[in-house]
């Protein structure tokens, strides 16, 4: 220590004799403690000079195993062969499907997120490699034709390819479900896809495209087709058939869909054309549907459809009116589920009526039960009621498929199911923001966001067949916590990784995935 301008040395504690202090211990305790201080010293002094880093293995591990099994990096090698691209496009492909599995958001967002994980082969990648990716993906290979639907794209290859190597003797596009939904764009999004129309996000002001994702009867994802954002769903029905016929090579076709999808016009078309279709009828608006159907006599058939968890008792009939044909079904446990929640709403609305609150008109569950006794005075509705009770677990359907009524409500039972998979894979095809501003690289964009949501599916499957599923934000969350660490030091490189948290071991049997070692030592 100084004093005055002058070092002076102060002892702190005598140590004592050293052959002392080797007898006893104490030297080589000192000795060791001092190391300890030193080890963390020096461990404090890597993290701070960069030489101590830790990234993130779960995701890539995981999904990695499931992009080669299911060929995707093979086709795009394979069309990549004939082009002389200088950069790995099909890790710059990966590395956007990967981000739409975690975080989903712009490929702007996407360059700096895959810092922080160990993805193989995307050293130097960088923000324009993966513009110029998704731009070629949506690359057209066709010229445009007018009206209908866009011009083929490379992605459309990609998804024929992915199809054909999964085809067998037993595969089978008889039957396939379509659903729409619309992504709203942060710009003129692209030539033509961006357009002005009805707005499912509720942004009238945003320019939009129409995207329609194609899915099998097993669930699995076919196809994606990208119209316009002024077309509307009916119209895309037709033409998207068609394609799927020549793209496909489909046989006979069964079209399946809810009742929002088809219109009159629509129906006919499909008659005019010869193909099957198992249609959702509305009971409340149409007519027929409401007055005939719902009234025919005849008496109900009771089946038990056996599931995987517990059994379904269905009720159905056959109604023919002018040559159409009409399936009516009541699901009991559905019934019940309607009365009961009936029921509570007429309770919370008998509690609203004595505190005689009239805001509660503007509520549409309530105000479809009430009546305008006076001008200040409303009360419930009991023939409503009444009328409402008829719906009650039941579904009508309109159909001239060759087949039983039992197989007719199983096949539209598929369909509410599939809406599940829907449902998830809008949430995963909303890629906001979308700041692209071609229609090339737009396409490639969303098609990243289909080749996720055939990922997702391939290991649901695989769980599946394991007997377990997972939830899927928890997976991901137990993912990212699966890191490893690596320092490098005296001319060794030593990595380690955490511990497995949740679900991730199962997942990773399922699918097939061994976990590296705890720790590995190799020279640096």
């Amino acid at each position: 220590m100084r004093e005055g301008g002058r070092v002076r040395q102060r002892l702190i504690r005598p140590l004592g004799r050293k052959d002392q202090l080797h007898a006893s211990g104490e030297l080589d305790r000192l000795v060791e403690s001092l190391g300890r201080h030193c080890e963390r010293s020096l461990i404090l002094n890597d993290i701070d000079t960069g030489m101590l880093s830790a990234v993130r293995i779960g995701g890539p591990l995981l999904f990695s195993r499931l992009w080669e099994r299911l060929g995707i990096a093979e086709v795009l090698g394979d069309l990549l062969k004939i082009r002389g691209f200088e950069f790995a496009v099909e890790r710059a492909v990966f590395v956007s499907v990967l981000h739409r599995l975690f975080v989903s958001g712009s490929d702007r967002a996407c360059e700096n997120w895959m810092a922080d994980y160990k993805i193989d082969g995307i050293e130097g990648l960088q923000l324009h490699h993966l513009y110029r990716a998704m731009a070629w993906l949506g690359e057209e290979i066709e010229d445009r034709t007018e009206g209908g639907l866009g011009p083929r794209c490379v992605k459309d290859l990609i998804e024929e390819q992915l199809f054909d190597r999964r085809r067998d003797l037993f595969t089978d596009l008889s039957l396939v479900f379509m659903d729409t939904t619309t992504l709203s764009f942060y710009g003129e999004g692209g030539e033509s896809l961006g357009q002005h129309g009805h707005s499912k996000d509720y942004r009238p002001d945003l320019k939009q495209m129409v995207l329609a994702v194609v899915i099998d009867g097993q669930g699995r994802p076919i196809c994606t087709e990208m119209v316009a954002g002024n077309t509307a769903d009916l119209t895309v029905l037709l033409p998207i058939d068609d394609r799927l016929r020549d793209r496909f090579k489909v046989g006979r076709v069964c079209v399946v869909a809810d009742r929002g999808m088809i219109s009159a016009a629509s129906i006919a078309a499909l008659e005019a054309r010869k193909l099957e279709y198992i249609l959702g009828a509305r009971e409340r608006s149409s007519v027929i549907v409401r007055d005939l159907v719902m009234n025919d006599e005849q008496p109900f058939t009771p089946l038990l459809v056996e599931r995987v968890k517990g059994e379904t008792q269905l009720f159905v009939k056959q109604v023919k009116l002018s040559g159409q044909r009409y399936i009516v079904c009541r699901n009991e446990a559905e019934a019940e589920k309607d009365k009961a929640d009936r029921q509570a709403i007429v309770e919370g609305l008998q509690k609203q009526l004595k505190k005689g609150d009239k805001a509660l008109i503007g509520n549409k569950a309530y105000r479809r039960y009430l009546k305008s006794v006076t001008k200040d005075a409303f009360e419930i509705d009991l023939g409503k009621l009444a009328q409402e009770a008829r719906y009650d677990g039941i579904f009508v359907l309109r159909t001239n498929a060759r087949i039983t009524p039992l197989q007719a409500v199983l096949r539209y039972r598929d369909l509410l199911q599939v809406e599940v998979l829907f449902r998830r894979a809008k949430a995963l095809m909303r890629t906001r923001p979308i700041y692209h501003s071609s229609d090339e690289a737009i396409r490639g964009h969303v098609f990243c966001s289909f080749l996720a949501l055939l990922l997702q599916k391939e290991l649901a499957d695989l769980c599946a067949a394991k007997g377990f599923s997972v939830e899927w934000g928890d997976l991901l969350r137990d993912l990212d916590r699966l890191q490893e660490a690596m320092i490098e030091k005296d001319g060794k490189r030593i990595t380690t990784r955490t511990h497995v948290k949740g679900q991730v071991g199962s997942v990773f049997q399922a699918v097939g995935v061994a976990l590296p070692q705890n720790i590995r030592e190799q020279a640096a």
